[in-house]
């Protein structure tokens, strides 16, 4: 009887689908538990945080131009002011918070003795933001 029931079968293909069935289940289980977990994980407290401006405050140092002749006249903004004089200023705006810039605007033809001279008394006095302004060529 057994061997009747296996002629029956021999003139059909073998079947080659897979069954799904197991990882249905599977994906069904795993789904339910992530859904059940997920609400867990993102457990906060509730705090009433203070509101704060999120600009930055960015606070521009001022800066003296400070012109030096051919000649050698020092001109402090535009004022004409004498060498010795330099060193008492520029301990004023050393001791300012923030440190003002140093604009130095040179000719060209001045000698740089002069320029060190009022490099060497920014120095002395602690003012650290020295620049040299010049033009450009055309």
């Amino acid at each position: 009887m057994a061997a009747r029931n296996f002629r029956r079968y021999r003139d059909q293909p073998p079947l080659a689908d897979m069954n799904v069935v197991p990882l249905v289940d599977v994906m069904l289980v795993l789904l339910v538990i992530f859904i059940v977990t997920a609400p867990l994980l993102t457990h906060a407290v509730k705090i009433d945080l203070p509101k704060a401006s999120s600009r930055v405050n960015i606070t521009k140092p001022e800066h003296i131009a400070l012109g030096i002749r051919v000649n050698g006249e020092l001109f402090w903004n535009g004022e004409q002011l004498a060498l010795d004089a330099l060193a008492q200023r520029f301990a004023q705006e050393a001791a300012k918070q923030p440190q003002p810039e140093i604009h130095i605007h040179a000719d060209r033809l001045v000698v740089y003795e002069k320029v060190s001279q009022v490099m060497a008394a920014a120095a002395k006095a602690g003012l650290v933001r020295i620049g040299f302004v010049s033009e450009p060529a055309n």
